[in-house]
């Protein structure tokens, strides 16, 4: 049994400088606490237990049953609350360096005194309010149990099948709390395979400019509270849960050879990866901020199979020869490591505002059940008969030109696409990451020569092979700025342009993964060691 207790970091307990901002009529969705500013309470109750029980059955020893539960708890990293400051030291004051101030030190330099804390009324405080933090602190937990069974046999092989599970509680997701969409399932602008006729343009009841003059984006209970900000906040509010079963098969290094060989099948799902921004493969935010469940699909961490088997052969045809038959022609050793992954998967996304709540970074793309794989298409505007005469919908040559008042839908540009960019004030029908990439077909080689001085020194040489054989694999993770491969270990981030426009449907580069990923190209170190 295991005892945590995690004290509450200092930046976050300066949401109290708040505390004038507090609104308890106001009830926080999902986690259903009021919109209370203060000093979050720590949690005194993490009890962590442990339990794993062996048994070997009947009396040969060779066969093992073990199974296991767990429960571990995390720690939030210091950064949410450091960057979830209250108003009260979030505000700054601006200085016009393109004009000198004379005597600016002289005069005390920058108003405000030394605290760094400003005093606010409540209603300057809440109309610049735009982070809140959970008054109870819930850290992230996982709950982890297997069960398996290991054999062996023919004296040198053992084999092993178990079933893993975990499942992550209260995992930390970037919500905004007071957001909601403006193009729901009973408003928004439909779109089209095939050009509809004028008449039925003309006989839609919204067009995107009705849509976005509808109402505010604010949720009234904030507004009227005059909460005029997005609020973000950090909530815990996410879940995983991960299904393995793992096999594998070892033959232990006996007459100059082992092998080691293992394959997984499994599914992890959750409802967020990335709480923040370091990646556009999967948003760190979700499309709806008020409904999280369709946030629920296939992590961008899940890899449904994955194989591997790694060798050692040692090549010692002149094991009892004279000393330089055995050094300069024999004592050579070979080590492949194969490796096969299945895809990550990416969130296909319009990269444009389509639910009307001023955020694109989980705004998500239409599936044409009838289209053709991974296949993208965007859109053009469709516009109703009042459209004034020698205007265009699209591509209008005035610049001043504003089509949203007659916008009443969109027109797919590739009706045969599998993935249809969602125009704004479309309604997405699509989930989280529903886009494969390229999986992992790897073989790796090492090749070693060694050299037996006397019985105590040795001086071993050979070469690494990365990618032997050169196959190219286009997959997340290899970044040609980084030169990251998939043999390396470095942590990596896959945002920018260049992954936005991989899951952007018309764009040239749309699952088109040569051109945003690296190749993986075979790469090749040359090794040297003494021992003695």
């Amino acid at each position: 049994m295991r005892y945590e207790y995690t004290t509450i970091p200092q930046s976050e307990a300066l949401q109290a400088l708040n505390s004038l901002s507090n609104s308890p009529s106001i009830i926080v969705d999902p986690i259903r606490q009021p919109l209370i500013f203060g000093a979050p309470r720590a949690q005194k109750n993490n009890w962590a237990p442990r339990l794993g029980i062996a048994y070997s059955p009947g009396n040969s020893g060779n066969t093992s049953i073990r199974a296991g539960f767990g429960l571990a708890y995390d720690v939030l990293y210091d950064n949410i609350g450091s960057l979830a400051v209250p108003p009260q030291v979030g505000s700054t004051n601006d200085v016009d360096t393109s004009h000198p101030t004379a005597g600016f030190l002289a005069n005390g330099g920058l108003s405000g005194g030394g605290t760094g804390i400003s005093v606010l009324d409540e209603a300057t405080a809440r109309t610049n309010t735009s982070n809140w933090i959970p008054p109870n602190q819930k850290l992230p937990y996982t709950i982890s149990w297997n069960l398996g069974v290991q054999h062996s046999f023919a004296k040198d092989f053992t084999a092993e099948v178990r079933y893993v599970g975990t499942r992550g509680v209260h995992l930390d997701v970037q919500d905004r709390i007071n957001v909601r969409d403006l193009a729901d399932s009973t408003h928004f602008l439909p779109t089209y395979l095939a050009a509809p006729s004028q008449a039925t343009l003309d006989a839609l009841p919204n067009t995107l400019d009705s849509l976005v003059s509808a109402g505010s984006r604010f949720i009234p209970a904030y507004e009227n509270a005059g909460f005029g900000s997005n609020i973000v906040a950090d909530l815990p509010i996410g879940q995983s849960i991960y299904h393995g079963l793992q096999t594998s098969l070892v033959r232990r290094f006996s007459r100059h050879w082992m092998l080691q060989g293992s394959y997984t099948w499994s599914r992890a799902i959750d409802n967020s990866t990335a709480d923040f921004h370091s990646t556009d493969l999967t948003p760190r935010r979700p499309q709806d901020f008020q409904n999280w469940r369709a946030e629920k699909a296939v992590s961008a961490l899940s890899r449904t199979h994955r194989f591997t088997f790694a060798a050692v052969y040692d090549l010692q045809p002149f094991r009892g020869s004279n000393w330089v038959m055995k050094n300069l022609i024999g004592n050579w050793s070979f080590s492949p490591v194969y490796t096969y992954e299945s895809p990550q998967y990416a969130t296909v996304q319009s990269t444009q505002d389509v639910n009307l709540n001023s955020d694109s970074a989980g705004d998500r793309v239409i599936i044409n059940p009838k289209g053709q794989g991974g296949t993208g298409s965007d859109v053009l505007n469709l516009c109703n008969s009042s459209l004034p005469a020698g205007n265009q919908c699209n591509g209008d040559p005035d610049p001043n030109f504003d089509p949203s008042p007659y916008v009443v839908g969109y027109l797919a540009t590739n009706p045969n696409a599998r993935y249809i960019r969602g125009g704004p004030g479309a309604l997405p029908n699509s989930g989280r990451n529903t886009l494969a990439t390229r999986p992992t077909n790897n073989m790796d080689l090492g090749v070693y020569k060694d050299i037996a001085i006397n019985e105590r020194m040795k001086f071993r040489f050979g070469a690494q092979f990365n990618n032997i054989v050169n196959h190219a694999q286009y997959i997340p993770g290899s970044n040609p700025g980084q030169g990251l491969g998939v043999n390396d270990i470095t942590s990596f981030n896959t945002f920018g342009s260049s992954y936005q426009s991989f899951v952007t449907p018309g764009n040239a580069n749309f699952n088109n993964p040569k051109s945003v990923f690296a190749s993986n190209a075979r790469s090749v170190a040359l090794v040297g060691k003494f021992s003695f």
